[in-house]
């Protein structure tokens, strides 16, 4: 998992997503686990500053349904003068619907 690496290199982690999405308070979690602290934050507004407070090296994540455009908001927010973008594990997930769902949408 990307968190679990990344936490070995920052200070304080952003969780960016909604309060209610489990994906992202798993993420929240397992920064936590690894002794960073890590605030879940929905939109720059939620961001206090004062968790920046001589902080060097900043974690930004995100849940799988948040838009990149928020995250994007949210770096360009930080202004940092360095990104470094770790990608995790592309996930390729395919599956067949069930009968009912295929009859519906052969009609």
């Amino acid at each position: 998992m990307a968190v679990k690496e990344i936490s070995n290199h920052v200070e304080i982690f952003l969780v960016v997503g909604a309060q209610n999405s489990s994906n992202c308070n798993r993420l929240k979690e397992v920064a936590e686990s690894n002794g960073v602290p890590a605030f879940l934050i929905n939109s720059v507004e939620e961001l206090d500053l004062k968790w920046l407070a001589d902080v060097e090296n900043v974690g930004v994540t995100s849940g799988a349904s948040t838009p990149d455009s928020l995250v994007r908001g949210i770096i360009d927010f930080i202004n940092p003068s360095e990104v470094i973008e770790m990608g995790g594990e592309e996930e390729n997930i395919t599956f067949t619907l069930p009968k009912g769902l295929r009859d519906i949408r052969d009609t």
